[in-house]
């Protein structure tokens, strides 16, 4: 009897994975970013020993019901590729790995795992591998919907750092609440939420740091008819601050951080404008990790509000975000305070400026300075103003019309005037001079049968300062859906030293797989995704990427 119980048992646990097995989902990813780097006297780039690089990740993630579990394995070897943090170097290992269970109001990750309360100013856990950021939490996430019109979060953890994790531990909570939900108003849609994050770190007996740093926010947006708006307010208990991972002084500086966003929208018609004003904000899970250039142990979002640009030249010039508080003899800063506008419109079909097919049109203006402040260098303090009249870093104006002239041709023409501090797109201290430059861009698609195109883009870039000027050129040619080239150049011929920066590649993309290869030059500086910046030196090489989703 007691064998037949047993096989009984294995019987029942077989036929429970078989079930398991067909009734769960399983899925993931591959994706591979290898280079090979190739010195190069033109741009007087030197390849280092490790010629070739690579970064890839391999994620797998298993549901079943109200269950779901997975891990990310990642890859740096032999080095991480040029511009990422050493601290990948040679690294390879599971580096996430969550349990998560969710169902209508409760959803709790144990692990490793992303979130962010409201717009993430206050904080926000993700990943972008093209910029190097992986500040996922690593404890335990607790979702719960309280009631159909408020939400809860409660998060608990250190924040990964590479392979190892952070010194600091966090914790945070968020409410969100549907207010015209919850008192039956119809007319107007506002929601409210308040958050509280906080970095525990050990002082090590140094009494005059604090062994808790914690930011407290309220944010409301609303809807009526047309309009939108909001606003998120944070304010920051006192903290050291940190200069290339030392301490710069023992005492202690509060933050602040204010950012309002209004808005009108309607069929043809969209003008959005975002103030914000940022003091003393960088929030680190490391208080020594303040300033550091690779992005690492962020505990907030805070990119830089302007046009996210698209072409070569106008990536050339582009705003990083300034929060910090610097009180250095080198350098003074105490935070940026700035806004920018959107307007969108689109001229009718048959209208004398919308022709046969319409006309859309989008302009951009932003600006951001320093906050204006008097600085006490010798005692380490300075007092700031709210706006005042500080140092201009960044100004933007950008126009861009796209028309299409027929049912084969389309066309975008773009241009955009920047201003902007040196010291900003070099990484250096502010102050050293003012860029201005003018950039023209047109592009031109043909379609034809069978999903072929031909995309070509002239660009240029006039200023007669830093570089001077830069020409460039794009043609890419779509043979199919699946297969891609393209050839590009840019050339910066108003220097002392004319260079081209060229590149020749292309795609080939089948199913849920996709390969990109291309040769060329790398022109050095600040490489942005949403915002968010990384600095990238020179360098001559052939790349490639794979993905591949199942």
């Amino acid at each position: 009897l007691h064998r037949v119980d047993r096989r009984q048992r294995q019987m029942c646990i077989r036929d429970s994975f078989i079930a398991a097995q067909e009734n769960g989902n399983f899925y993931g990813g591959l994706e591979s970013n290898m280079q090979r780097l190739i010195t190069d006297e033109g741009i007087n780039f030197l390849a280092p020993e490790d010629q070739f690089r690579a970064n890839s990740y391999i994620l797998l993630n298993y549901n079943l019901g109200k269950f779901t579990a997975g891990l990310q394995y990642e890859s740096y070897l032999p080095s991480a590729m040029l511009g990422y943090s050493p601290i990948y170097d040679g690294q390879n290992d599971i580096a996430t790995y969550y349990v998560n269970y969710k169902d209508k109001s409760l959803d709790i990750t144990g692990g490793f795992f992303y979130d962010q309360f409201g717009s993430g100013l206050i904080f926000r856990s993700w990943e972008d591998r093209q910029l190097g950021i992986n500040n996922a939490m690593k404890g335990v996430n607790v979702k719960f919907n309280a009631t159909d019109d408020l939400t809860l979060k409660g998060v608990f953890g250190r924040q990964r750092n590479a392979f190892e994790e952070s010194v600091g531990t966090i914790q945070a909570f968020d409410a969100d609440l549907s207010l015209s939900n919850a008192l039956n108003i119809d007319e107007i849609d506002i929601q409210v939420g308040a958050s509280y994050v906080a970095r525990y770190q050990d002082t090590n007996g140094n009494e005059a740091l604090p062994g808790t740093v914690g930011a407290y926010g309220g944010r409301m947006d609303f809807i009526y008819k047309n309009f939108y708006g909001g606003v998120e307010a944070i304010t920051k208990d006192p903290d050291v601050i940190v200069n290339e991972g030392q301490l710069s002084s023992n005492k202690l500086y509060d933050g602040t951080a204010l950012q309002v966003n209004a808005g009108f929208a309607k069929k043809g018609l969209g003008i959005n404008a975002t103030f914000r004003r940022l003091e003393n904000f960088s929030f680190f899970s490391d208080r020594l990790a303040e300033g550091n250039v690779f992005n690492q142990q962020l505990i907030n979002y805070v990119p830089g509000l302007t046009k996210q640009q698209d072409y070569l030249l106008t990536n050339i010039y582009v705003y990083n975000p300034q929060p910090r508080l610097i009180i250095e003899s080198f350098d003074q800063r105490a935070g940026e305070v700035g806004a920018q506008v959107d307007l969108y419109y689109s001229f009718k079909k048959g209208s004398a400026l919308g022709g046969k097919y319409g006309t859309k049109l989008a302009a951009n203006f932003s600006y951001w300075g320093g906050l204006d402040a008097e600085y006490n260098i010798e005692n380490k303090w300075y007092k700031a103003k709210f706006i005042g009249s500080g140092k201009q870093l960044y100004r933007d104006v950008s126009l861009e019309v796209k028309k299409k002239l027929s049912k084969d041709w389309s066309t975008v023409f773009t241009y955009q005037n920047v201003l902007i501090d040196k010291g900003i797109f070099e990484g250096g201290p502010l102050g050293n001079s003012t860029v201005i430059s003018n950039i023209g861009v047109l592009e031109a698609t043909r379609k034809f049968e069978n999903g072929k195109a031909l995309r070509v883009v002239g660009q240029h870039l006039w200023t007669n300062k830093d570089r001077k000027n830069w020409a460039a050129a794009v043609v890419e040619y779509n043979f199919s859906t699946r297969l891609a080239l393209y050839v590009a150049d840019s050339w910066n011929y108003g220097g002392i030293n004319e260079i081209h920066y060229y590149s020749v590649g292309g795609s080939y993309s089948k199913g849920n797989t996709r390969l990109g290869l291309n040769y060329g030059r790398q022109r050095g500086g600040l490489i942005c995704v949403g915002g968010v910046c990384r600095f990238v030196p020179e360098n001559t090489g052939v790349s490639a990427n794979l993905t591949i989703a199942f």
